[in-house]
């Protein structure tokens, strides 16, 4: 199939993406600024503006006086527009954030789930109480919220038949959801809304090339390419927890031997303390949020528990060759790692990795590369997840054409 042109259309409404994120970057500029920083012309700038201003998305800040010339106006994305919530649906809580228009968070509530369980109305009832419970903590009434973006784990199913995560199930029952929420909602994965976090707030600023890796019950990886962020012919890029680390490995929740995240997910990680120190007290903590945390507070001095030092170092060696294998592939600049088992275990984690990175990367391929813990502030997948609600909402007044997520 041939590739689509792009349109006047497009090339504008890439323009105004473009523009906004220059904005978010900076909080306050000024139109000649936004030409330096995007490297648009004045007078698209000047346009773009133009049409941002009319659909009440960017507002004239206030006027700042120069040295020389004439005083200037200063630009900024327009927080009253409107509130957006950002929904992180993961196996074991369910995170709603309201975001400002200008996606700055201004409030959030957690609902517990209990990974063991994956009935459908409980996931619903959760992701619908979450968003209650956060909007009446903003103070937001309904009525001002311009879009719900809800991130669902799973859409994949088993090498044999079941779904593997628990959310999934809701991913089959949307009307339901769509229903029970009563407002417009957006759908995509973990994965798509840490990378769009990063593209938006963290090194995708920087780099054009750069994958995000989410760390939990699950491990996936957003990637972004040349600016763009990577779905895939069905929006499955990205499930590198699923690829193979072990020949005839570990058994992993997809069903297959020897996956990724049988070892550098919280209950792979769980599985090589449990190796490594046969009884350890700590390889029988039942839920995995609590075991991530006692292995962290285990790690503390003055003296760290020496079975978890191994396990830390083991996989910090299986993640390292892991993420080699997606270097030779994707080659990126930058490597960022986030979630809640990097919140956890960080500080110990990531220099170890990113030796393991250089030393199993082919040839000079991670010479350059940098490993990091995400920039992004908050919850990534609440904030990434938000900002693709922002970019539909955006295509429905018919500022965006291009880059808006194919999701529901």
């Amino acid at each position: 199939m041939a590739p689509t042109r792009r349109t006047s259309r497009d090339i504008r409404s890439e323009s105004r993406l473009d523009v906004l994120h220059a904005l978010l970057a900076a909080g306050e500029t000024t139109r000649n600024e936004l030409a330096r920083t995007t490297g648009l012309s004045t007078a698209t700038v000047a346009t773009v503006v133009s049409d941002l201003l009319s659909g009440g998305i960017v507002t004239e800040a206030r006027v700042a006086s120069g040295r020389v010339g004439r005083p200037t106006t200063l630009l900024r994305l327009n927080q009253d527009r409107g509130r957006i919530v950002g929904v992180d649906v993961a196996e074991t809580y369910i995170r709603a954030v309201v975001f400002d228009a200008a996606l700055d968070e201004t409030a959030s509530a957690e609902i517990a789930a209990d990974e063991r369980h994956d009935e459908t109305e409980e996931v619903v009832d959760g992701i619908a109480r979450a968003v209650d419970a956060a909007l009446a903590q903003a103070g937001t009434p309904r009525g001002e919220v311009l879009g719900v973006g809800i991130s669902l784990p799973g859409s994949m199913q088993r090498w044999g038949g079941a779904a593997p995560v628990m959310p999934n199930a809701a991913w089959r029952h949307v009307d339901r959801l769509r229903e029970r929420l009563d407002l417009p909602i957006v759908i995509d994965n973990p994965l798509k809304a840490i990378a769009t976090a990063e593209l938006w707030f963290g090194e995708g600023r920087r780099h054009s090339s750069t994958i995000t890796v989410n760390l939990g019950t699950g491990v996936g990886a957003g990637i972004i390419l040349n600016g763009a962020i990577l779905r895939g012919a069905t929006n499955f890029a990205g499930e590198w927890g699923h690829s193979l680390l072990a020949l005839d490995g570990r058994a992993c929740r997809c069903g297959r031997n020897g996956c990724v995240e049988a070892y550098v997910g919280a209950l792979g990680i769980q599985q090589t303390l449990g190796a490594i120190a046969p009884g350890h007290p700590l390889a029988a903590v039942p839920l995995q949020r609590d075991f991530i945390d006692a292995l962290a507070a285990a790690l503390e001095p003055p003296e760290p528990d020496p079975a978890v030092t191994e396990t830390i170092r083991l996989t910090a060696r299986y993640l390292g060759a892991a993420l080699a294998d997606l270097v030779a592939i994707v080659n990126p600049e930058t490597i960022t790692l986030t979630g809640w088992t990097v919140w956890a275990l960080g500080d110990h984690l990531v220099p170890a990795v990113r030796r393991s990175v250089v030393e199993e990367a082919p040839g000079d391929a991670a010479a350059d590369l940098e490993v990091q813990v995400s920039t992004v502030r908050g919850n990534s997948v609440a904030t990434g997840i938000a900002t693709i609600a922002l970019e539909r909402f955006l295509s429905d007044v018919g500022l965006v054409t291009t880059r808006v997520p194919t999701a529901l």
